[in-house]
């Protein structure tokens, strides 16, 4: 399925609410509809993102209109990862590992314990690190001396995504691996009770479709007096619902099935084309 009638757009979050006033480093969304987007929606924390998109896409769905959910975070980690903690090249059984694992609550949560219960199978030292809490962990390294990586620093797909970050840095200025680990469980569970399709690891031939985005891929700074993750959700939305079925076809004929890939890689100045279509 390459013909959607609906795209929403999804800035994640892996930190703790963010209070009632619109800010930035917090969840945004925005939906679009053949180059027409809404105003982007503030969600404070996860709790309140998961309810507003079991809601729409609750829906969307009822209304007998297919659904293109983008992500702002990694689908999979690299090679050999998920076969270390699930036994499988699969990585929606890892999906289901954190979904099983991960305790979350809009002020704490057990992602830093986690990934650090990880890091223990593996050695101790890695691959994941960068350790933001006041207490020490034992086996998460709160920088990168003493540590070591049994797998790639980085997805193929952060290889030619100039700028973009490994998974396994937890936290400091634009780091994302705490959004995979408190994103992934997120999308198992809307997964599961929608019966969502994940690219590019399943054929899209559901109604709903998950991928994965990197809003900075394309985009550059927000406009004065505009939060950056709402205008970049904004412009997303509104882009890839501009992209002709066709070409949009050929951004999504990858072959990634157990790293995962941006949407839009390689496809940089026809996306930028798009984005540039007058505003509906």
């Amino acid at each position: 399925m390459t013909t959607f009638d609906t795209f929403v757009m999804v800035d994640w979050s892996g930190g703790n609410d963010r209070g009632p006033r619109p800010c930035a480093d917090a969840i945004w969304a925005c939906v679009a509809r053949g180059g027409r987007s809404e105003e982007p929606v503030y969600l404070r924390n996860r709790t309140v993102a998961e309810e507003w998109l079991t809601d729409f896409l609750t829906a969307e769905r009822a209304a007998g209109r297919s659904v293109f959910a983008g992500f702002d975070f990694p689908f999979g980690y690299p090679q050999g990862f998920c076969r270390s903690i699930t036994g499988s090249d699969d990585p929606l059984e890892l999906w289901a590992w954190l979904e099983d694992r991960i305790e979350d609550a809009p002020d704490a949560n057990n992602r830093f314990d986690l990934a650090a219960e990880m890091n223990r199978t593996l050695g101790g030292t890695g691959p994941f690190w960068a350790n933001a809490l006041k207490r020490d962990i034992e086996g998460l390294p709160r920088n990168l001396k003493n540590y070591a990586n049994p797998f790639p620093d980085r997805r193929s797909a952060e290889t030619e995504a100039t700028g973009a970050f490994t998974c396994w840095q937890l936290a400091g200025a634009g780091a994302v691996g705490s959004q995979v680990l408190m994103g992934l469980p997120v999308l198992e569970r809307l997964r599961r009770k929608f019966g969502a399709a994940v690219w590019p690891f399943q054929v899209l031939d559901a109604g709903i479709a998950f991928v994965e985005i990197w809003p900075s891929l394309t985009l550059d700074a927000a406009p004065d007096g505009m939060i950056k993750d709402a205008w970049q959700v904004r412009e997303t939305a509104r882009m890839f619902s501009l992209v002709q079925p066709g070409r949009l076809a050929a951004m999504l004929d990858v072959d990634a099935p157990e790293e995962g890939w941006i949407l839009g890689l390689g496809f940089e100045d026809e996306l930028r084309e798009a984005a540039a279509l007058p505003r509906c």
